[in-house]
C-alpha cells in the first residue's frame, strides 16, 4: 500500500491522526519543488467555499486545502477525474479519478483509487483545514497519475464521511464544494 500521509491544522483532525493510521506529514514530506497549482473551491450555489494548493514534491504532492460552509463532522474527499464544477451537483467533475483501475477505498482489499483521499474533519464553524501528502499522484504533465491532464481534474468534497470501503465514493453522500485542478 502506498503512503499516505495526513496532517491537519484543525485539532480534530489531528486527534484522528493515530486512530487512522496517518504517520507526521513533517516525516514524509519533501522540500517543495515546484510552485503551487492554486484551486478555488465553490458550493453548490457557485459561491466561493475556500482554497486549495497542491504542490509538486520530491515523491508525490501536497494539497492545503481550506473550505468552508460545510457541516460539523466528517466529509469525503477526492479527487475526480474532470476538470468542470458545475454546481449544483458537480456531476461535470465525473467519477474519482482513477488511473490504475482499482476499486474505492483505504480499507478495500482490492486496493483504492487515484483520487482517494482521507476524510476532511470540519469543525463546529463548518470549516475545515488540512495538509495531505500523496505519493500515488502527481502534477508532471505526460504521466498516467498527473493531475494536470488534457482537461484537468478536480477536487470534490462530499456531504458524509467517506467509510473508505463502498464503491465508487464509499457512501460519502452529495457532491457539496468543487474546485478544478488545472494550470
Amino acid at each position: 500500500m502506498n503512503k499516505i500521509v495526513y496532517s491537519s491544522i484543525a485539532l480534530a483532525c489531528t486527534l484522528l491522526l493515530p486512530a487512522c493510521g496517518f504517520k507526521s506529514l513533517a516525516t514524509q514530506a519533501d522540500a517543495v519543488s515546484a510552485k503551487p497549482v492554486q484551486v478555488k473551491l465553490v458550493d453548490t450555489k457557485g459561491k466561493p467555499a475556500g482554497t486549495a494548493a497542491i504542490t509538486q514534491q520530491a515523491k508525490g504532492v501536497l494539497i492545503t486545502i481550506e473550505a468552508a460552509g460545510l457541516t460539523p463532522g466528517k466529509h469525503g474527499f477526492h479527487i475526480h477525474e474532470n476538470g468542470k464544477c458545475e454546481p449544483p451537483k458537480f456531476t461535470s467533475a465525473g467519477s474519482h479519478f482513477n488511473p490504475g483501475g482499482a476499486e474505492h477505498g483505504f480499507n478495500n482489499p482490492k486496493g483504492y483509487h487515484g483520487g482517494d483521499l482521507p476524510n476532511l474533519v470540519a469543525d463546529a464553524s463548518g470549516t475545515a483545514k488540512g495538509e495531505i501528502f500523496v505519493d500515488y499522484v502527481t502534477l508532471a504533465k505526460g504521466k498516467a497519475n498527473s493531475l494536470l491532464k488534457p482537461g484537468g481534474t478536480s477536487i470534490v468534497i462530499h456531504a458524509g464521511e467517506d467509510d473508505y470501503v463502498t464503491n465508487p465514493a464509499g457512501n460519502s453522500g452529495d457532491r457539496v464544494v468543487c474546485g478544478i485542478i488545472s494550470e
